[in-house]
């Protein structure tokens, strides 16, 4: 009878201790005030939340919470971290010829771009750990090269949406002093606000949103299926992908996404691209619907009519069930009975975006 007692003690205490813990700074804040009264006039804002184009389950047809936890726990492959540390290389950016046009991919959804003169940097994760406690979600040994030390001063920084592995609370603190300005989903400014940033030094932006940027360059925001949040309540922001127009190129910046006929609009409002940078991994069928699967990538590669596909979110971190380089191998194999162009760097290595480089296999030689 005692013990019966405990337990609804220890049950309060817990959920105590949640609340408590998730308002530490890492993890944002709820948008309020005159931005909640924005967000509540958006056309992708309905019944308290932002929502998808397209009805979006969290899980597939099926498929329990309960079914999804066990799956991660008791299913997950023997292969999801690499057996020894990835090969990597070190483009040094602080030096870059500003002549250049480059790409240059950290691992996982983060990488560094210069187009005409003008340095972009999207969702970089420098912090060694994609989750708000250090221990967990840890990054690859040999993934994690590169830390905002290593970034000149960029021009824009674009942050997808707030997710743990896309907005890091260390890393963005860190490159605060190099960065100019800021480009991120509607929502996310609370948490920028929060960790100290200046309203002027950041734009928030709904879907299909115009930025005019430095250069005469363009960036639009536009639809990605996915979700959103940092605790326990979702979809208080939005996710996005954006579209980038410069004198020479268009680049199209995926985020995280799940198959559906946004593609399609966007290629045939803004294609074809020059490359197409998508999300390939950490995908499920349990979680279909906000991840694709390979085949989906190289279809919305095809339906954004994009000359090059460049798949990232994979390599840095274990967010799925799959071995770590299961979704390059299905991609780029999906890419070839395509007959869809793809470019398959290694982390930090230096791509030069007018003379796409042919497709390399470096995760052969990991084992």
């Amino acid at each position: 009878m005692v013990v019966l007692a405990v337990i609804p003690a220890i049950i309060v205490l817990f959920i105590l201790t949640a609340m408590l813990f998730t308002r530490l700074p890492h993890f944002g804040r709820q948008p309020q005030g005159q931005r909640l009264q924005l967000i509540k006039q958006s056309p992708n804002f309905r019944d308290g939340a932002f929502q998808n184009l397209s009805h979006t389950p969290n899980f597939a047809e099926g498929v329990t919470m309960t079914k999804a936890i066990k799956g991660f726990f008791f299913n997950k492959s023997k292969q999801a971290a690499p057996p020894r540390p990835l090969p990597t290389m070190k483009t040094d950016l602080l030096h870059l010829n500003p002549a250049k046009d480059v790409f240059v991919w950290f691992g996982h959804s983060g990488y560094f771009m210069q187009v005409g003169g003008v340095r972009f940097l999207v969702d970089p994760v420098m912090s060694g750990a994609a989750s708000p406690v250090s221990f967990t979600t840890r990054a690859f040994p040999g993934s994690d090269v590169y830390s905002p030390a290593d970034m000149p001063e960029v021009d824009y920084l674009i942050i997808t949406h707030d997710h743990w592995d896309h907005l890091d609370y260390k890393t963005v603190l860190a490159l605060k002093p190099k960065v100019k300005h800021i480009i991120t989903s509607l929502g996310v400014g609370q948490h920028l606000e929060r960790w100290g940033f200046d309203k002027a030094k950041f734009t928030e932006t709904d879907w299909w949103d115009e930025t005019p940027l430095s250069n005469g360059f363009k960036l639009t925001t536009t639809p990605a299926r996915h979700f959103s949040g940092r605790g326990f309540k979702r979809n208080q922001a939005i996710w996005s992908s954006f579209v980038l127009q410069t004198a020479r190129l268009k680049i199209f910046i995926g985020g995280d996404s799940g198959h559906d006929s946004h593609f399609k609009a966007i290629g045939d409002k803004f294609g074809p691209f020059d490359i197409a940078i998508l999300e390939c991994g950490q995908y499920h069928e349990y979680w279909r619907y906000i991840h694709m699967l390979p085949p989906e990538v190289v279809q919305a590669a095809q339906e954004l009519k994009a000359k090059a596909l460049l798949p990232v979110h994979w390599a840095k971190f274990s967010l799925s069930l799959h071995a770590w380089d299961e979704p390059i191998i299905k991609v780029t194999e999906a890419a070839a009975a395509a007959g869809q162009q793809i470019v398959t760097p290694m982390i930090g290595e230096e791509v030069d975006l007018n003379h796409l480089p042919a497709s390399g296999a470096w995760w052969k030689d990991i084992g």
